[in-house]
């Protein structure tokens, strides 16, 4: 009578788990067949369902290369006997104690058995009756589970697919939403905090999220639709007279300061001096207003704040911070923290200190040299 060991060698305990594997591993198969591969395949789609890891899973790929045939059959003795030089090898040059490590959570997860000899060496060896013997790992629950692994490898493609689309949908509520929250700020309306709740959402979509973390921004972006439909148009968004007294005002405001002269200092002056900003507006920049609605649209890129960007405006004025904000993304290379820098700019400028022209005036004359030669060229 031939007979598998089901214990384990040495002092390796018997477990629940290991019992449940092996009385799993003696039941008929549901399929007499499975491609090994592919069976593989499902697993690593699969992996979180079964509680292994990409590592686990390339000492797995390494034992069922030493299965000689490409199809796992219920008809064949299905244990591989490799070395463990002969598996660190194939793992491409994995410790030995790092093998064993993952050899052990593989047979954790209950997907190979351990058939071990009465000295725990994996050898095979033929009886007397021509039945072959061998001791070393059993992939016959791989073939046992296979059409249950590929089941939640299809579910998990699904939820996959599903946690996708449901991002990209949020990506692009997420950009509406900005974008109306940004031309509501600068037609005069009353969007800072819904724009700073919105700069949050956008942030926390850099990490890798899960499906709780998607469905919380849905329910913020939903309540933030909300506010849009509650909010009278009139404090959204003021008429167009407002909105071009708001423009052209911003810098004839402060032209009774002793410390201000930007009554002299163009919209040209400062594309010439600062024309990166150029790069960041849909269109071209072309009167005041593009310039303040592509600084609304930069300032979060430099690392600021909208605590800080409204304070700045507050300070400054839209126009002058927008001045200010191109000429900091003009020296971004050499500005370490946007956001302490243009906090000190607000302090100054609250103080009567600091006007934007003369920042302008300090910027390379390189720069403006090249933008006026590439004008001239264009003509």
């Amino acid at each position: 009578m031939r007979h598998i060991s089901m214990t384990p060698f040495g002092r390796q305990p018997v477990t629940a788990g290991l019992l449940a594997a092996h009385a799993l591993s003696e039941n008929a198969s549901p399929c007499p067949d499975a491609d090994k591969w592919q069976v593989l395949r499902n697993l690593t789609v699969a992996r979180e369902e079964y509680g292994v890891s990409d590592r686990d899973l390339a000492v797995l790929s390494a034992l069922i290369s030493f299965y000689p045939k490409q199809t796992l059959a219920d008809r064949d003795a299905l244990v591989v006997f490799p070395s463990n030089a002969s598996l660190c090898e194939r793992a491409h040059g994995m410790a030995e104690s790092t093998l064993r490590r993952h050899i052990a959570a593989l047979v954790k997860s209950g997907l190979i058995i351990r058939r071990d000899s009465p000295n725990g060496k994996r050898f095979a060896r033929k009886a007397q009756n021509g039945i072959r013997v061998a001791y070393g790992f059993d992939l016959r629950p791989l073939l046992v589970l296979a059409q249950d692994i590929e089941t939640a490898a299809e579910n998990a493609r699904a939820a996959a697919l599903r946690l996708r689309l449901m991002r990209e949908e949020i990506v692009i509520r997420l950009r509406d939403v900005r974008k109306m929250l940004e031309w509501t700020a600068t037609n005069g309306g009353d969007g800072a905090a819904a724009l700073a709740i919105c700069l949050e959402l956008q942030g926390s979509l850099r990490r890798k999220p899960n499906l709780a973390h998607l469905t919380e921004i849905q329910q913020r972006l939903d309540a933030l639709n909300v506010q849009f439909e509650n909010d009278e148009p009139s404090k959204m968004i003021g008429d167009d007279s407002q909105n071009e007294r708001h423009y052209q005002n911003t810098i004839t405001d402060n032209q009774d300061s002793e410390n201000s002269n930007e009554a002299e200092l163009t919209l040209d002056d400062v594309l010439q001096a600062a024309p990166e900003i150029e790069s960041y507006c849909q269109g071209s920049i072309l009167e005041w207003r593009d310039l303040v609605r592509t600084a609304w649209f930069v300032f979060p890129m430099l690392g600021i704040t909208i605590e800080t960007w409204e304070n700045a405006r507050k300070a400054f004025g839209d126009v002058q911070a927008a001045i200010v904000l191109s000429c900091m993304l003009q020296r971004a290379g050499s500005i370490a923290n946007p956001g302490a820098y243009l906090r000190t700019l607000t302090k100054q400028a609250l103080l009567g200190r600091f006007c934007p022209k003369p920042m302008v005036a300090a910027l390379p004359r390189s720069v403006k040299a090249s933008r006026w030669n590439d004008q001239i060229h264009r003509c």
